[in-house]
């Protein structure tokens, strides 16, 4: 063969690569609203950036005559690229080739950037469009399965990892994006599970669609499993460009830092006349986020799930900063199961990948019940004190209003090695509200009055007595666990400077191999 037919074979042999599985099964991955995995990296990547690996392996499988059938690339797009000109390395999976099922050359293809990714110190993008293990393979494809997992816990807190969803991913194949730090689904061809509904119903005999069994509004409101619920894929693709600006390389470089007009001592009046002078009506905590971050752009993390709680991505004075904050607008901003385990994710993540952490408090407690006792509120609230406990990166904390009881210890207090802890002069902090603890405290004497009169004007003086002691950050800021009581509409600035001032922090945990968090 002369040089220019073989130069001419290898356009062609690029060329049928490219086709992935032909036309026809591209058409109908179209017909199904769905892109291909190339259309899919060239609307995350920078125009022209990205560099293919591994385009002419095939599978090596005998089985079931497997063998008559191969295409070139075999299933999975690998290889790196940039987003707003940063290096990450991505794979995509190809329905159109066996429906995207794992060979073990797919794994190893997958595993080949992983190890790329961890060696150049870059995030990994997995996208994800698979019918799971190739059954031809056998023990094989589940081999292929474990080696990404292993890479998957490797890289974790190493380099950020995330996956988009933009198709079935069920059975074994789920628990890869499990292992990674956020996960992404699409409201219309998305689904996850473990086991599928067919299975489900020999087993158990519950009947049920494979939407509500494992959608994207299942995992984004009800499990947890997904942080992000987009409407489409360009959507998603675009929210992981997003989410990028706010994330460092790696766990040993500093986040990006943007530019900000906007001024750092922005005064914002509303927030002097938004906690309402009844303690028990709520008000949106977002709207307190919004008045202090950079330009009010926030994007905020499992906004479908334990909404009681607030996570998610900012900017102050240009610098990344992860948000967290109870929503007196859901169940009061109570702590529960699902929240205090949404936030200890949350912190755990910005801690290893060296994002400072500002906390809003506004918590009345735990939720009170046994089907929380049941379900382990006291394990998960210790996951969050833990994560917060653990965290080294700067942490500057806000309370506006309640910090009561054990829920004041979780959210970032002084003792949890809070940086600098500020308050609102509207902020209550004490065991417990105080109805309750005019309860505890006098209940004996309330019990020996018969007259209501009398008992109500006992009850009345007792609660007013107890608020002018607890119902102000005063008593906490005469210890100590209180760095300064701030003016309401100046927490921008206050909030901006402390984290200049903690850009220099150095602390170190003591020497282990790992902690046993309360999982």
């Amino acid at each position: 063969m002369e040089n220019k037919e073989k130069i001419k074979n290898l356009i062609d042999l690029r060329a049928q690569a490219k086709l992935g599985g032909g036309e026809k099964r591209i058409a109908a991955q179209h017909a199904k609203g769905k892109f291909t995995a190339r259309e899919r990296i060239d609307m995350l990547l920078d125009e022209g950036s990205f560099e293919e690996l591994d385009m002419f392996v095939t599978h090596r499988c005998n089985n079931f005559g497997i063998e008559k059938e191969k295409y070139l690339g075999d299933g999975v797009v690998t290889g790196h690229g940039t987003i707003d000109g940063r290096t990450v390395y991505v794979f995509a999976q190809d329905f159109t080739v066996f429906g995207g099922s794992l060979s073990e050359t797919m794994a190893l293809k997958i595993c080949k950037v992983m190890d790329m990714a961890m060696n150049m110190g870059c995030p990994v993008i997995g996208i994800n469009d698979s019918g799971g293990a190739r059954i031809q393979e056998g023990v094989t494809s589940l081999a292929g399965y474990a080696e990404i997992f292993e890479r998957n816990i490797l890289a974790s807190g190493v380099v950020p990892q995330i996956s988009a969803i933009f198709g079935p991913c069920a059975g074994g194949a789920v628990y890869s994006p499990a292992l990674t730090d956020f996960i992404m689904m699409t409201e219309q061809n998305s689904y996850m599970f473990v086991t599928g509904p067919k299975v489900v119903k020999s087993v158990t005999g519950e009947d049920i669609s494979i939407e509500d069994l494992g959608g994207a509004d299942v995992h984004a409101g009800k499990s947890g499993v997904s942080h992000f619920k987009v409407e489409n894929e360009e959507e998603g693709l675009l929210l992981i460009r997003k989410l990028l600006s706010y994330l460092p390389q790696n766990n040993l470089e500093e986040a990006p830092i943007f530019s900000s007009n906007d001024p750092i001592d922005r005064l914002e009046d509303s927030l002097n006349e938004i906690i309402p002078d009844n303690p028990n009506q709520p008000y949106d905590m977002k709207n307190v986020i919004h008045a202090i971050i950079d330009n009010g752009e926030f994007l905020e993390v499992h906004r479908n799930y334990a909404r009681n709680i607030i996570v998610g991505f900012s900017r102050l004075n240009g610098a990344s900063v992860g948000i967290i904050a109870n929503q007196p607008n859901f169940l009061a901003g109570v702590l529960d199961c699902d929240s205090s385990r949404k936030a200890a994710r949350f912190v755990r993540f910005c801690d290893a990948f060296n994002i400072p952490i500002l906390t809003l408090v506004d918590v009345p407690g735990f939720l009170p019940g046994s089907g929380q006792e049941y379900a382990g509120i006291i394990s998960h609230g210790a996951k969050l004190m833990f994560a917060y406990g653990e965290a080294t990166v700067p942490k500057v904390t806000v309370t506006l209003r309640k910090s009561y009881g054990g829920a004041h210890d979780v959210m970032s207090c002084k003792q949890l090695r809070g940086d600098f802890n500020y308050a609102w002069p509207t902020a209550e902090i004490a065991v417990m509200g105080a109805a309750g603890a005019v309860e505890v405290l006098e209940g004996r004497a309330i019990k020996s009055m018969n007259d209501p009169e009398e008992k109500a004007k006992y009850i009345a003086e007792k609660v007013t007595d107890y608020n002018e002691k607890f119902a102000n950050p005063y008593q906490a800021a005469a210890y100590g666990y209180i760095d300064d009581v701030i003016e309401p509409r100046n927490t921008r600035f206050r909030v901006i400077r402390a984290f200049q001032a903690l850009q220099t922090k150095k602390v170190v945990n003591p020497l282990k191999k790992h902690s046993n968090i309360p999982l």
